[in-house]
């Protein structure tokens, strides 16, 4: 075989793998973050870009707005009372640069500081009012988190608290209570329709 023909070949696949390496395709929903020799280079938008292969890298970073699940944990309220308590947040991506570089592991992040500032608030709570207040926690922790994450490069969208569960045994009596309610209203309810028929007859 021609040893020409070998070191062209070589050469056309080398050339080939370097231009492969060049080309990087954007989605509209992605910046591109490239880095030179391990240092911050530029941002590219979405579209086709080249970089420099073996010198330039580009990570994708997708700008898209994601969800985090804050598992349950215990929280006491002002009154005492152990609810489990569980949540989720809405994000969304607002400068790559500093997502990437200011943070190391942001879900991670995100959800202790959600885990902290829920217990913050609702412990300052009374359990009648933590129940009732949901869109006023939601509403609070939102502005907390987005404050917090502002330097991650990130913007707190929405939080949603998905359950407020009280022990057992405080569902037992609310639920007692409730019932003991509706049994009054029915006893005064009975006691005016006998007072008004006993009017009437008169």
């Amino acid at each position: 075989m021609n040893p020409i023909a070998i070191v062209v070949g070589v050469i056309a696949l080398i050339g080939i793998a370097v231009l492969i390496g060049a080309v990087k395709i954007v989605r509209p929903y992605q910046r591109g973050l490239v880095e030179r020799l391990g240092k911050y280079k530029a941002t590219r938008e979405p579209g086709l870009n080249l970089i420099m292969p073996f010198i330039e890298t580009m990570q994708l970073i997708d700008m898209r707005e994601q969800v985090v699940d804050v598992p349950p944990q215990e929280v006491i309220t002002a009154d005492n009372v152990v609810v489990s308590v569980d949540a989720v947040v809405y994000y969304e991506a607002t400068d790559p640069q500093r997502l990437v570089y200011n943070i190391a592991d942001f879900f991670t992040a995100i959800t202790k500081l959600a885990q902290t500032n829920l217990r913050n608030l609702i412990g300052d709570m009374e359990l009648d009012r933590a129940l009732t207040s949901r869109d006023t926690i939601n509403t609070q922790l939102r502005e907390v988190l987005d404050d917090a994450t502002d330097k991650w490069g990130v913007r707190v969208v929405r939080v949603e608290i998905q359950r407020i569960d009280p022990p057992p045994d405080i569902v037992s009596a609310m639920h007692a209570q409730m019932r003991a309610e509706r049994d009054r209203r029915a006893t005064v309810t009975e006691a005016k329709g006998y007072q008004e028929a006993a009017i009437a007859r008169a």
